[in-house]
């Protein structure tokens, strides 16, 4: 049952060899055994999640179910949800329960599915480790001593460990895709406006984007066909017909071109990581695809824009929390000013203060021009990188992170070194395009390696093709960490 597809987990609960409350049993008895070494989950409540699969069972039995009615997801705890605690991983938030749904929450409740519970992440997304949650640290399932990737970690190491059979993520930096990569799973970031963003909490307005992370590609699909569409309320979501994601995973790749970018081998990349990139490119030519090498010259340039625009839009909407209208307020303070000061002081953490001034900065009178605009104008360049690129290839391929998971605490000291962690991944952010990660085998010490795959914009359903026939040819995306025996034991 843990290793089963979300298409034939639908069968089975069509088909009443099982029940949506079984199901949900099931994968909280593994979150029960699990999750106290992992800390992949921050908040599960049983209670409501049987009461969600009781609903399914009776919409099941009704003969009103949808393809995901019945199914538990663990929803990262970056998306508000009714009633449930929604955390941000942040003091700031500990206590804060939401009053609405977010769209995505929205969409899957809708569609009948389970929420299992909120998965534990980077401090307002901002991590590359998921070493800065105020809940702790997530320990990556392939090896405890390691880190597993952030800001998404802990969806990506509860699907790993297959502590629930599909999450959500959001990724603005690279944060579905890095620990995707490191996990050993699939992670799909959407074009930037497909998903929409209402009721997730903000980090850098103009990158977010919420999407998929599953052990498949078409779990993928499934899961977008749920979770895109425009919304209303989100003044970015994009109006356009909906889409169904599954139609071209059957489609042969012969004559596909890959487009592999020269900057993405380069000086920095494991080797490790190389030798299994260039099996997997192996395993596409068999499958009557072609690679050219294309350039992204701007890519260097990906690193320091994004580290003057995402803490700028951060420092702009973290402002909200001054312990008056939202979060935190310390318990001792003198005036109101003071108030302000130690509410935000004691409720952040280290990485997000960091990222607060560095925005701050930037945007101040004087440095303006000199900083924000300017990495706005190179945003631009890295996104006619890719415009140029696309004229000679269908997707683009190459690492996903330039390295397996690294020991936990290795880069806590060294925020630069931990920043390069998504030196392959911001640059899709930048230009808003879509981009996955497939796991493509093992580097030195069996840890998993991803292989990122990026489209042009709206070619979500292409890549998905191309990500599919590949899983099919492979059996990467199926692996188990050597969980129990292994877990805590390993490095």
């Amino acid at each position: 049952m843990l290793n089963t597809s979300l298409k034939e987990l639908s069968g089975l609960l069509a088909d009443k060899k099982i029940s949506s409350v079984e199901l949900t049993q099931t994968f909280l008895k593994r979150i029960d055994e699990l999750n106290p070494a992992l800390n992949a989950f921050i908040t599960v409540d049983a209670d409501k999640s049987l009461a969600q699969a009781r609903a399914a069972d009776e919409r099941i039995a009704a003969g009103k179910a949808d393809l995901l009615t019945g199914i538990p997801f663990a929803q990262k705890d970056i998306f508000c949800a009714r009633d449930w605690l929604s955390t941000c991983g942040s003091k700031m938030l500990a206590n804060f329960s939401a009053p609405y749904d977010a769209h995505v929450i929205e969409q899957f409740n809708r569609a009948g599915a389970v929420n299992l519970g909120k998965t534990n992440m980077d401090e307002f997304a901002m991590g590359s480790s998921n070493e800065t949650s105020f809940f702790g640290k997530v320990k990556n399932p392939w090896d405890a001593s390691r880190v597993p990737g952030g800001s998404s970690g802990g969806s990506a190491a509860a699907v790993a460990a297959r502590l629930c059979p599909a999450a959500t993520g959001t990724d603005t930096g690279g944060s579905i895709r890095q620990p995707a990569a490191l996990n050993g799973i699939t992670g799909l970031k959407p074009t930037y406006g497909t998903v929409s963003r209402y009721g997730m909490i903000a980090f850098a307005s103009s990158l977010d984007q919420a999407g998929p992370m599953a052990r498949s590609a078409e779990d993928c699909a499934l899961m977008m066909n749920v979770m895109a569409g425009f919304d209303s309320r989100d003044s970015t979501s994009l109006e356009r017909e909906k889409e169904d994601y599954t139609r071209d995973l059957t489609q042969p790749l012969k004559g596909l071109r890959i487009g592999l970018p020269k900057e993405y081998f380069a000086e920095g990349l494991a080797a490790d990581v190389a030798r299994a990139v260039e099996a997997a490119l192996d395993e596409y030519r068999k499958l009557g695809a072609e690679t050219v090498e294309i350039s992204l010259p701007n890519t260097r340039l990906s690193i320091p824009v994004y580290y003057v625009l995402a803490p700028a839009e951060a420092s702009s909407n973290l402002a909200r929390y001054d312990g008056v209208r939202y979060g935190y307020r310390a318990p001792d303070y003198g005036d109101l000013t003071d108030m302000y000061q130690k509410s935000r002081a004691q409720g952040f953490g280290a990485e997000v203060k960091r990222r607060i001034m560095i925005g701050t900065y930037v945007l101040s009178a004087g440095y303006y021009d000199a900083y924000y605009i300017q990495a706005q104008k190179l945003r631009r360049l890295i996104a006619q990188d890719f415009e140029a690129a696309f004229r000679q290839c269908d997707v683009i391929m190459g690492p996903t992170a330039p390295t397996t998971a690294f020991k936990l605490g290795e880069k806590s000291d060294d925020p630069v070194s931990m920043y390069l962690s998504d030196i392959y991944t911001i640059a899709v952010n930048l230009a808003g395009l879509p981009g996955m990660s497939v796991p493509c085998g093992f580097g030195d010490g069996g840890l998993p390696v991803g292989l990122q795959i990026v489209g042009n914009y709206f070619a979500e359903a292409k890549m998905l093709n191309v990500a599919h026939q590949y899983q099919l040819a492979t059996d990467w995306h199926k692996r188990l960490p050597p969980l129990g025996e292994g877990l805590g034991e390993r490095g």
